[in-house]
Order: C-alpha cells, then structure tokens, then sequence
C-alpha cells in the first residue's frame, strides 16, 4: 500500500469521524470541546459497522434493493446514538470547560508544586492539632477557645507571607470569630529577612531598563524595613531630592499566588464540610482576602491609592508621602522620604519631647475617621508600624497597599450610624445599620431596635466606660439577626479595629469611643446646620426641577384621559428578552419531552404489533418502523437531557 492510498484511506476516515460528531453535535443543539467531539466522532464510526452487519445478516439476497438501505440507516442512527449517548454521558460527569487536556498538560509542572505545598501546609496544620477541626469531625467548645486560637496563630505564623496576612485580616473580623482567635491572631507581625543587595540590583535593572547609577544617586543597601512581600531602601535622586524606594521580594508573586489558590480550596473544602465555615462564608472571605492580597503586589495600585487619600485631603497634622510616578512600576516603588519614628517605637521619643500622647491618639483618629466618614477613601491597615512621627512633631502614614473605598450611600449611612450612636437614638441606629449591612429577607426590626437600645443603656449610659467589650456585643448582634456586613464595611471595621489597638499602645486609656462620639458631634453635625441644610435642599429641588414642570401637564393628560373614560394601562408581558428566552426554553424543553415519550409510546407498541410484511426472517416492517421510532425518541431524550445538564452547570 503506497503513502496515497494511506492518505486518502487517512483523509476518509478523518472525514467520517469528523461527519459523525458534527451530526451528534447538530442533534443535541449544543456546543462541546473538539476532543469530546473526536472522540464521540471516532467511537461512532467504530460501532457503526458492526451494528449495521450484525440487522443486516438476516436479510435475503432476493430482498429488494432497498431493504438493505433501510438496514444501513438504521445502523449509522444507532451509532450517532451511540455518539449521543456518550456525549451526554460526558456533559453530566465532566462538564464542557471543568476539563481541558492541553490546558491540563501545560499546567502539570504548576499543579505538581501546588500539591506539595499543599501537602506542607496540610502537614504544619495537622502538626499543630488542626487535622480533625479540617475534617469536621470535632466541634470548637468554648473550653478549648484559647488553645485553639494558638495553634492556628502558629501553623499561620509557619505557613509564610499569605497565611501570615490572612491571620491578620481574621483577626479584624470580630463578627466572624470569637474574642479569643481575635487576640491571638492580633499578634502576627509581617516581618522577613532582607533580600541580598544584589538582587535588588537586579530588580531595580530589570523594571527601570537602566543602570541604577542612571536614576539614583545614591541607594543604601541596607534596608529600611523587609517585610514579607517587599523591603524599603533609603535613596537619593539625581535631582538630589530623598526617597524611598520600595523593591518587590523576588518569586513572591508566584508563592502568593499558589498559597492563594490553596487557601480557595481550603475554605471551599471547610464550606462543604464543616458548620462553622458555611455560617462564616469562608469562601466569599477567601475571594475577598485574594483580590485584596493581588492589589498589595501591584505596586501601581498602591501609587494611585496614595494619590486618591492625598487628593481628598487630610488633617494638616498628617502628612502623607508623594509617589515619583515617573518611577512607580508593579514591583517598584518610588515616594518621598518621611524623617521619623515608627509609632510602636516612639515612646522613648515622645518622653523626651514632651509631647501629649493623648493629643497623638486623637489626631491619628480622627485622621482616619474623616478618611472613612468624609472623604470616602481610607487608609485600611494604620497600624502603629505604618504610622511615623516626624522631627515637626505631626505624624506621618506609610504603606497604602491596602486602602478602602466607600460610596456616598454607604458613607452617609455610616455618618447617619455615627450620629445615632452620638444622639443615643436607638431608632435611628437600627435605621442606619438596616442600611449598612445587607438586609435579609425576614428580620424583626422592633426586636433588633430593643435589642440595640439595650446595648446602648449598657455601654453608652451616664458612667458606662466603653471597652472592647462593647464591639464584642455590638457584633453579637449583627450575628444573631443574620445581619451580613458587605466587604467594605468590614474593611472599616478592620481599619478601626487595628487603628484601636495601635492607640492603646500609643496612649493607654484614650477612650476611642468617646472621641468618635465628639468627632460626630463636631463634623457630622456640621451638615445638620441650618445653612447646610438649605443648600441640601437647593441642590435637590434643582435636581427635580425639570420633572416638577413636566408634572402638571402629565397630570391634565391622565385626568382628561379618566373623564372621557379613555385611561388604561398597558402591561407588555415578558418585555425583558431574558424572560422570552427561559420561557421559549422551557416550551422547547416541554415540546421534545412530548414528542420523545410519544415516539417512545409508537415505538414499543409497533415493536409489540405482530403480523406485517416480512423484511427478514426475524423482523417485520412494523419492527422496523419501531425500531427508527425508538432511535428517535432516543435522540429526543437525550436531547432533553444535555439541556438539563447544561442549564444546571
């Protein structure tokens, strides 16, 4: 057999594999992977011959001519069904898209280091006594909180940079987890050891496309500060000007990324199998921390984040750095230099000087609460070691990897919050906070009002002293009514949580309560003043002018319209293309269910018929007709069923 006859021979087959699977695809209406299709295509037309000789055996070599034909037809339907058969089969175990082989064999080398760093992170968890809380096989007793809150710290702690950040974003989520786990995950510190010199040589080269000669005079080569995603270097420009320079750890983004993927799998594994996880959300808390976590490695973001805080401006006694943004790329950072003392290690420097810790504490808050209450745009992680105090004696705040973002109807429900808290009007609180959180479908709004008015008389009554307690209660509360606080109020909540911490140690016994409560009463109220007020209402009613003068004309029409007696209501039924579609669906769905059960119903009472002419020994016309009728009946069903299998998906 020459190479022609072997490539047409090859070319034939091909052709017929590639018929068949088209036609399977074309009977079942819908579309599947090309492997799926060839391998549907070349099982047919493997079954297709076999199927067709063992009906056609019986027929008698003086049958008419197209005896045979029926025969033929009858076997390549049987093999499309078979075709049919197993692409439905293929739907229902393995999804169009779940599956791709050359996405699968391109991504095997990834998939191996992600199982060992799986079976690394799952070995520090067991070691640690996490093994059966995993599983679900053991519940978290209030007796056993402490403990437990530890052992997660550390396997967090020895788990590396991400797990390191997710103990400390759980550790602001007070409605989530128990005072206990709160306390202990508070202590985990980002911390690393530097990057050699040479390699941030490399880095800097790499990003700039030039010597560092070239864009800095001079850079220190020991570093300011190495944390566990980047490291701060001192520098000078060539204008002479003193910056910072803010270098990416090299493969960081390839670690995260891979932790990322198995803290996902992770909570979606504890969401299927453990109570406590589906009650938390574990899987909408790990998408958030990931696009969170996504956005500290851009270090663009961070540039325009430190732009927008600047831009909404801030208290005079705070100052924020200047990014170079001819400088700034995605593992690079360049902003000015800020001369001061970290606050966690400022108190010998505050001693000295003189300074009122108490008048710190409240500049500092009340910097970060006219970032969330006022402006919009807030710093989300003000930690004592983010937060410097220059030589000038104002303070200065660093690191804006992390910042939050709230919308004006977000922003005037928590000033609305603020003020309820400030007033004692637990009416209004209930008001505010319904329009904060995400609001279920059934609550008792007086129960909850009660419930906040008992709060209040507990914690903010004559000679209460306001503690940590009071957040500990407050989202007691929120859990209870099943209230669900959306991502951006949680990164308030976050921020004031570290923020409460921080001033602590700055200023043991500032009361953060009391000064927030003077904070409404000073700029919140500001907008209840009889002149902003008015302009409120100007702005409105300009707003609503042009509808206003359309509205008495409107109103002659429809009441002339009622005194002919000629009002009526036009309702279009299914105006929304999307409700066209799902009924036209479903009738479809409905219409081939139909014609299926009734092709099935003729099918087996032909196949039941007897008598008839005779095409073969064994079988009669009325057999045969039967047997086409259950073929297509077949198709119908299956028909059917990919459709179910693929609205499901």
């Amino acid at each position: 057999m020459d190479v022609l006859t072997v490539l047409i021979i090859g070319v034939t087959v091909l052709g017929m594999v590639v018929g068949m699977a088209m036609v399977a695809r074309r009977l079942l209406g819908v579309r599947f992977g090309l492997v799926r299709l060839l391998l549907a295509g070349g099982l047919a037309l493997v079954v297709a011959g076999p199927i067709t000789k063992a009906l056609a055996e019986g027929v008698p070599k003086d049958a008419s001519s197209i005896t045979p034909l029926w025969f033929l037809l009858l076997g390549v339907l049987c093999a499309l069904l078979v075709a049919m058969v197993f692409l439905v089969i293929a739907e229902a175990l393995a999804p169009t898209g779940s599956v791709t082989p050359l996405a699968w064999v391109r991504g095997l080398r990834s998939r191996l280091a992600r199982t060992r760093r799986y079976a690394r992170i799952t070995a520090i968890l067991v070691r640690h006594g996490l093994g059966p809380y995993l599983r679900g096989r053991r519940r978290i007793d209030p007796g056993s909180r402490a403990r437990l809150a530890g052992s997660l710290r550390r396997a967090l702690d020895e788990g590396g940079v991400t797990f390191v950040k997710l103990g400390q974003v759980l550790s602001t989520r007070r409605d989530l987890l128990p005072a206990e786990f709160v306390a202990e995950l508070s202590t985990l510190r980002d911390q690393a050891a530097p990057v050699p010199w040479a390699d941030v040589q490399r880095r800097l080269r790499e990003e700039f496309g030039v010597p560092v000669e070239e864009v800095f005079a001079e850079v220190d080569p020991v570093p300011l500060a190495a944390a566990s995603v980047a490291q701060v270097h001192a520098a000078r420009l060539l204008s002479g000007a003193e910056v910072v320079v803010k270098v990416q750890r090299p493969g960081i983004r390839a670690v995260v990324e891979r932790d990322l993927d198995i803290v996902r799998r992770l909570a979606r594994t504890l969401e299927q199998r453990t109570r406590w996880a589906r009650a938390t959300g574990a899987v909408d808390l790990a998408e958030g921390f990931a696009a969170a976590v996504r956005e500290e490695l851009d270090f663009r973001i961070e540039a325009r984040n430190m732009a927008a805080v600047s831009a909404a401006g801030t208290d005079k006694d705070v100052v924020l750095p200047v990014p170079h943004d001819g400088l700034c790329t995605e593992r690079v950072l360049v902003m000015e230099r800020l001369h001061g003392t970290p606050l966690s290690a400022a108190a010998p420097v505050i001693a000295a000087r003189g300074l009122d810790r108490a008048e710190l504490a409240r500049t500092l808050l009340r910097c970060v609460l006219r970032q969330v209450m006022l402006d919009g745009v807030f710093h989300a992680d003000p930690h004592p070691g983010n937060v410097l105090l220059l030589a000038d004696g104002r303070l200065g705040l660093l690191d804006f990897g992390s910042v939050g973002r709230l919308d004006p109807a977000l922003r005037g429900a928590l000033q609305r919050l603020l003020l309820a808290l400030d007033r004692g009007d637990p009416a209004g609180l209930t008001d505010a906070m319904l329009d904060v959180v995400a609001r279920p479908d059934e609550i008792d709004e007086e129960r909850l009002e009660r419930s906040l008015g008992q709060f209040m008389a507990r914690h903010l009554g004559p000679g209460a002293a306001p503690d940590a307690r009071m957040f500990a209660d407050l989202f007691r509360i929120v859990t209870a009514y099943g209230l669900a606080i959306p991502p951006e109020i949680a990164g308030v909540f976050r921020a004031l949580g570290t923020l409460e911490g921080g001033l602590a140690e700055v200023a043991p016994g500032f009361d953060i309560v009391a000064e927030a409560r003077g904070f409404a009463g000073v700029y919140l109220a500001e907008q209840l003043a009889p002149d902003a007020i008015r302009q409120t209402l100007t702005d409105e009613l300009t707003a609503l002018l042009p509808a206003l003068r359309r509205l008495p004309r409107r109103l002659d029409r429809i009441a002339g319209a009622l005194e002919r007696g000629r009002l009526g209501v036009n309702v279009r039924l299914f105006a929304d293309e999307r409700d066209r579609r799902h009924v036209t669906s479903l009738l479809h769905q409905a219409l081939l269910t139909v014609l299926g059960a009734t092709a099935g119903v003729m099918a087996v009472m032909l196949l039941g018929t007897k008598g008839g002419p005779q095409v073969t020994a064994a079988v009669s016309l009325y057999q045969l007709f039967g047997y086409n009728l259950m073929v297509i009946a077949t198709i119908l069903v299956l028909r059917v069923l990919i459709g179910i299998f693929r609205a499901d998906r």
